[in-house]
């Protein structure tokens, strides 16, 4: 399964050429220097969490222990397999005598329990009552008092969905807990992370990952679930063809249980509210740092927003925050030089590596190092090439500047003058706006950096773009979009694009080769004239009001449809220009929002109808964006 290879990335990248005082040690080295053994951690309800345990032969010293928790599986298996353990920087734990333990969340894999997706907090507990933190607490009580030659000082980290985990360990208050690490951490599935944004269904990523992962565990097993098989590798046709969601439920019927329920909670009601994490958010005691990715296509909205969750709530916490210019879990990895075509000028995740991770856990962990002087936000700002801090995120030092529509298609810093003014489109969900294009199978990672140009000559793509800047301009924080549409039919969705143009003369020529990996930089490709998308977000228009109790959409009337757009850190180089990019559908990105206000999720492949769309851009009706733009 594509998503689990990539949450796995923190214990299965590659060996990090080079790193610190010399290479890492080999699998030999660790078995020299290492036992292992597996157990099974009684819970306060009696449900035994299956535990794996990396401990240092050395008996002279205490060491500290890292933990993750995780449904992708705690492999390998078996107190004598130690096959692909520990490759990459983490390495560099074991060189220093960390106790590294995994654990399969309770009902996954070998452990036993029923498994519960985004398991909610419990916030006022009763005798009895168990959620992740509380599992996470029994663990670490457990493993301060039965794992030999610990220090008494746990830490825990996750990327993704070990990451909503890392959250609830934060959250657990254990005494031994110093140090917690939410790296993209899944946060909130109906407003921002994987599944949802802003209500809209990212279908694709949904599917590939609960046709496998959704698949009912009846017993503990070491044996992971099949994936699903299609008829066709090309997943345009594929989700066009399937047509409504309701279709693709058909496929599993009841079987894959969290799938049938996110289809029976199309709004924000209670049960989406009580699976957002930054409801366990308060009076948070270990240090934090948090971690995500400027182009992670998952959970960059968990980073963000957990991190000003805790900020918010827990004022007085240590926490941090670290964006880099990263896919999901490419700061793990051993090549932050690049994001698909898009080059960043140094590895980034080796920088972020030795000089914050490894540092962070050294220091409340080991008792190693001075104090790490972290400030409350490290933020990469793609565009310029260069890491910036801050005190506060966003920065203080960020204004907020409107930038408006205008006829035409340009973009000023002035309100339009004219009239009565719109551009118009036809939205046709037979016929919908690819969000890449190349025709692929599984959803691309690069999508996120991707060239631009193949959108912009569709006919239901609008574009407006500044002229050429005269000087660099900064933005560092959220993007709010507020558009004034009219539509001939009741519901619509509304996508933003935020993108760099370079200019035309533009090459990476002079700067040496690209490593090309995989696709990730198709040799020679053009990038004179490139339109590097900064950061995109659809908006569901029936919950422009709310996402509780939304409502369909007055055919002519005038309306306004407002919403944030991811924070942004990117710099639009002197030479290059801001360009904005509206559409309608996103595919098979997000599912097809059928153009009248019915449940979309039992909607009928017949109620999809085509609409005519109007974006306003006049004095009475100004279309806007509201920037975050650092001085």
């Amino acid at each position: 399964m594509r998503k689990q290879i990539l949450l796995s990335l923190l214990f299965s990248v590659a060996s990090l050429i080079g790193y610190s005082q010399g290479t890492p040690q080999d699998s030999t080295w660790i078995r020299d220097n290492y036992y292992k053994i597996e157990r099974t951690i009684p819970m306060r309800d009696g449900v035994k969490l299956f535990t794996s345990m990396y401990i240092p032969k050395d008996t002279t010293g205490q060491h500290p222990i890292l933990l993750k928790r995780t449904p992708y599986s705690c492999a390998p298996y078996g107190e004598d397999n130690w096959q692909n353990f520990a490759p990459g920087y983490l390495r560099y734990y074991l060189r220093e005598g960390y106790i590294i333990v995994t654990q399969d969340v309770r009902g996954r894999w070998m452990s036993e329990g029923d498994f519960v997706d985004v398991r909610p907090f419990i916030k006022d507990k009763k005798p009895g009552d168990i959620d992740e933190s509380t599992d996470t607490y029994d663990a670490i009580d457990w493993l301060v008092k039965n794992v030999p030659h610990n220090n008494g000082r746990v830490g825990v980290f996750g990327i993704s969905y070990p990451g909503f985990y890392a959250s609830m360990a934060a959250a657990s208050a254990h005494p031994a807990l110093k140090a917690v690490s939410p790296q993209a951490p899944v946060t909130d599935w109906f407003m921002g992370d994987d599944f949802h944004h802003n209500g809209a269904f990212f279908v694709m990523d949904g599917w590939s990952f609960y046709a496998s992962f959704g698949k009912p565990r009846p017993k503990p097993t070491t044996e992971g679930p099949t994936g699903f098989e299609y008829y066709t590798k090309d997943n345009y046709k594929w989700y066009l063809e399937t047509g409504a969601l309701k279709n693709i439920l058909r496929l599993t019927g009841d079987t894959i249980a969290f799938w049938k329920e996110m289809y029976q909670h199309p709004n924000r009601d209670a049960w989406w509210q009580a699976r957002n994490a930054r409801v366990a958010m308060y009076d948070i005691k270990p240090a934090i740092l948090v971690v995500g990715g400027l182009f992670d296509a998952e959970d960059c909205f968990g980073a963000w927003n957990l991190y000003k969750a805790i900020r918010t709530q827990s004022p007085s916490t240590n926490s941090h925050l670290v964006m880099g210019p990263w896919y999901h879990g490419q700061w793990a990895s051993n090549d932050g030089t690049h994001m698909g075509n898009v080059r960043f000028g140094s590895n980034t995740s080796w920088w972020y590596q030795s000089n914050i991770e490894i540092p962070f856990f050294d220091y409340y962990l080991l008792g190693k190092g001075p104090e790490p002087r972290l400030p409350a936000a490290t933020v990469f700002f793609s565009g310029a090439n260069e890491w910036k801090q801050f005190d506060q995120w966003p920065p203080k030092q960020a204004q907020e500047q409107t930038i408006y529509l205008q006829p035409g298609g340009v973009l000023a810093w002035s309100p339009p003058a004219q009239n009565t003014d719109f551009t118009e489109y036809i939205s046709d969900p037979a016929h919908p706006v690819p969000y890449a294009e190349e025709v692929q199978f599984f959803r691309t990672r690069e999508y996120m950096t991707d060239d631009q140009r193949f959108a912009q000559r569709r006919p239901d793509v609008l574009t407006f773009q500044t002229p050429v800047l005269t000087e660099d301009l900064t933005l560092a924080g959220p993007v709010i979009a507020d558009l004034k549409v009219s539509l001939s039919s009741t519901d619509a969705d509304f996508i933003v694009k935020v993108i760099d143009v370079f200019p035309d003369d533009f090459s990476y020529a002079s700067q040496g080769p690209l490593p090309v990996r995989g696709h990730d930089n198709p040799s020679g490709y053009p990038m004179g004239g490139y339109e590097m998308l900064v950061h995109a977000e659809i908006m569901r228009g029936r919950f422009r009001n709310s996402f509780e109790s939304p409502a369909p959409f007055q055919p002519g009337k005038v309306e306004t449809v407002k919403w944030a757009v991811p924070d942004v850190a990117h710099t639009f180089k002197k030479g290059h220009r801001l360009m904005v990019q509206i559409q309608s559908t996103w595919f098979p990105l997000v599912d097809r929002n059928p153009q009248k206000f019915v449940d979309i999720y039992t909607c009928d492949d017949s109620d999809f109808t085509k609409e005519t769309i109007r974006v306003f851009h006049d004095a009475e009706h100004p279309s806007r964006l509201i920037l975050s733009v650092l001085k």
